[in-house]
């Protein structure tokens, strides 16, 4: 992984030239969550100009880095990063509290996120989610590994979610994925038995054999509908 972002960031130094200002790694990768095969390597850069050929400058390096199985970097000018604090609330939130410096100076310490809209931001896309995994399950091949595609896909977005489900009803704000889901089993009553199954496959302590992919599954919704609808209510009480 180190050989990796250090050859990344040479290219994107290459590319960025003195239009680049920092570049910034964050999610699993720094919450001492990330397994090789299953996390992303997420990354930000923070540049001078976003114009079309800025962007085209940094084009080699993104090209890069995305064969090598990556998503591409987040894109942002400072003066943009300020103007979408609010609305991206759960992202830079999360960023703030966990991220590494690879390039620059470290921008988020002075990083006022706003919480004006962050309560509307959780319920909106817990609800979206939700109906998303709906889909997702209705279209889906009746198989197992297609089954077991759809949570493993979806669950690093959920236990974010929760997470600021958490912060939004004046919770403290877990630090992973697996305290996430178990505060938010403890505050809201749900079984939180189908993503712990999901997290034990992606710490590698049980194997895909080991594991009751449509007891799972079933208990995985159920807790996304629990969940979104406890959380609804309590948020609508406040």
């Amino acid at each position: 992984m180190e050989a990796k972002l250090a050859e990344f960031v040479k290219r994107l130094k290459d590319g960025g030239r003195g239009n680049l200002k920092a570049v910034v790694l964050y999610g699993s990768a720094v919450t001492g969550e990330f397994r090789e095969g299953a996390s992303d390597l997420n990354i930000l850069c923070l540049v001078g100009r976003a114009a079309t050929e800025d962007l085209e400058n940094l084009h080699p390096a993104a090209e890069w880095w995305t064969k090598h199985g990556n998503h591409p970097p987040l894109i942002f000018t400072h003066g943009e990063l300020l103007r979408s604090a609010d609305v991206f609330a759960i992202e830079l939130l999360d960023m703030k509290q966990s991220h590494r410096i690879l390039f620059g100076d470290d921008f988020f310490t002075n990083l006022d996120v706003p919480l004006r809209q962050h309560r509307l931001q959780v319920e909106r896309e817990l609800r979206t989610n939700w109906l998303r995994l709906r889909q997702t399950v209705l279209t889906a091949p009746l198989s197992h590994k297609a089954h077991l595609a759809i949570m493993s896909q979806s669950v690093s977005a959920f236990c974010a979610l929760f997470r600021h489900a958490l912060f939004a009803l004046d919770q403290p704000l877990p630090a992973t994925k697996r305290e996430a889901v178990r505060a938010i089993a403890a505050f809201t009553g749900a079984d939180p038995s189908g993503f712990n199954s999901i997290l034990d496959l992606r710490e590698g302590t049980k194997t895909t054999g080991q594991i009751d992919v449509e007891g799972s599954l079933n208990a995985y919704i159920e807790f996304v509908e629990v969940v979104t609808g406890e959380v609804d209510r309590r948020l609508e009480a406040m």
